[in-house]
C-alpha cells in the first residue's frame, strides 16, 4: 500500500499592523520571534524612483502575518510570500521588483526598481539593541552581511546603505515636540502632533527638568505675550533642539530678538528661532496653524536627518 505524502500548506500573507514606524515594525518582529520563525525584509537598492527610503523594512512572521513597507503597498504581499519560502528553507534570499525583476506581473507605479534582502532571523539581540537605544532616545544601527547571513548592531555614526561589511540601516528617535502655551492653538497642535505619532510634552516638564530637549526635539512657543515665553525660549536656546518656532508677527519677533539680545543672546542664537512660525501663513484658525507648524517641523527634521 502506497504511503500518502502530506505537505504543510504555506500560510497566506496578511497584513497585521498598518504602520511604517520602525519601532512598531521591530517590536512586531520581537513579539513574533517568541512564537516562531521571523524574517526581516529590507529595501537595499533603488533603481529610479521609489516610495520608501533605503533601509525600510517589512517583518514577516512564520504564520504569514507581516508589518511594514518597502514600497507604496504594491509588493509587500509578494515580499511576504518570498520571505515564507526563505523561512521554509532556512536561507536568506534577495528579490528584485520592477526594473530587472523576473516578476513581470508586479509593476511598480513609479516605473523604477527595488531590491529587497530577506534575512531569516536567527537571533533577536540586534533588534533588542535598536529598541533599547531608541527608548533612551539614542540613534542605533543594524548591519546586514548577506554573505554570512548575519544581522548585527552597528555604530550609529555609520552612514546608511552599503559599506564594506554589508548594508547598514540607521534608526533615529521619534520626534519630540515641546509645546508652550495655554490657548486653542496649543490644544489643536497637541492633538495633531499625537495623531502624527510624535511624542508630545508640555514646556513645564522641560523647565522642571523632567524632560531633556535633545537634538530630536522641536520646541513650539504659542504665547501671545513675550513675557510668558521668556523662560522656555531661554531654555530652548541652551538646548540642542533642531527646531524652535515662535508665534507672532515679524514686528513681534523684532521685539523678541531685541529682548533676547538684552539678555546676552547673539545673532547665531536668535537666528535659530523660526518666527513667524510655520511653513505657510498667515493663518486665521488654530487647525491651519497647527498643520503649518507640523509641516515645518517635519521638513526641518527631514533636512537634518536624511
Amino acid at each position: 500500500m502506497n504511503e500518502m505524502l502530506t505537505t504543510i500548506p504555506t500560510p497566506t500573507p496578511r497584513r497585521a499592523i498598518l504602520s511604517d514606524n520602525p519601532v512598531d515594525i521591530l517590536n512586531f518582529a520581537l513579539e513574533a520571534y517568541r512564537h516562531g520563525p521571523v524574517a526581516l525584509a529590507t529595501l537595499v537598492d533603488i533603481r529610479g524612483g521609489a516610495a520608501r527610503a533605503l533601509g525600510s523594512h517589512v517583518v514577516i512572521a512564520g504564520d504569514g502575518r507581516f508589518c511594514g513597507y518597502v514600497s507604496g503597498g504594491c509588493v509587500e504581499a509578494a515580499v511576504a510570500s518570498e520571505a515564507l519560502r526563505a523561512m521554509a528553507t532556512g536561507r536568506d534570499r534577495v528579490i528584485l521588483f520592477g526594473q530587472g525583476s523576473p516578476f513581470y506581473d508586479i509593476v511598480l507605479p513609479c516605473g523604477g526598481g527595488i531590491t529587497i534582502a530577506v534575512h531569516v532571523l536567527r537571533d533577536d539581540a540586534a533588534l533588542r539593541h535598536v529598541i533599547e537605544n531608541l527608548a533612551r532616545r539614542r540613534s542605533a544601527a543594524l548591519r546586514y552581511d548577506p554573505d554570512r547571513q548575519i544581522l548585527a548592531f552597528a555604530d550609529a555614526s555609520s552612514k546608511p546603505g552599503w559599506g564594506g561589511e554589508g548594508f547598514v540601516s540607521l534608526y533615529r528617535p521619534v520626534t519630540r515636540v515641546v509645546i508652550s502655551g495655554q490657548n486653542i492653538e496649543e490644544i489643536r497642535l497637541k492633538d495633531l502632533a499625537k495623531a502624527s505619532g510624535y511624542e508630545v510634552v508640555d514646556a513645564d516638564q522641560v523647565e522642571c527638568g523632567e524632560v531633556v530637549v535633545d537634538a530630536f526635539t522641536a520646541v513650539v512657543l504659542l504665547h501671545h505675550d513675550l513675557d510668558d515665553e521668556r523662560a522656555i525660549v531661554d531654555a530652548s536656546l541652551q538646548s540642542a533642539a533642531f527646531y524652535i518656532g515662535a508665534l507672532g508677527s515679524a514686528r513681534t519677533h523684532r521685539r523678541r530678538v531685541a529682548g533676547l539680545r538684552e539678555r546676552g543672546w547673539d545673532n547665531a542664537d536668535t537666528d535659530r528661532i523660526k518666527a513667524p512660525i510655520g511653513c505657510f501663513g498667515p493663518t486665521r484658525d488654530a487647525t491651519s496653524l497647527a498643520l503649518s507648524i507640523l509641516a515645518d517641523i517635519a521638513a526641518r527634521r527631514l533636512a537634518a536627518y536624511r
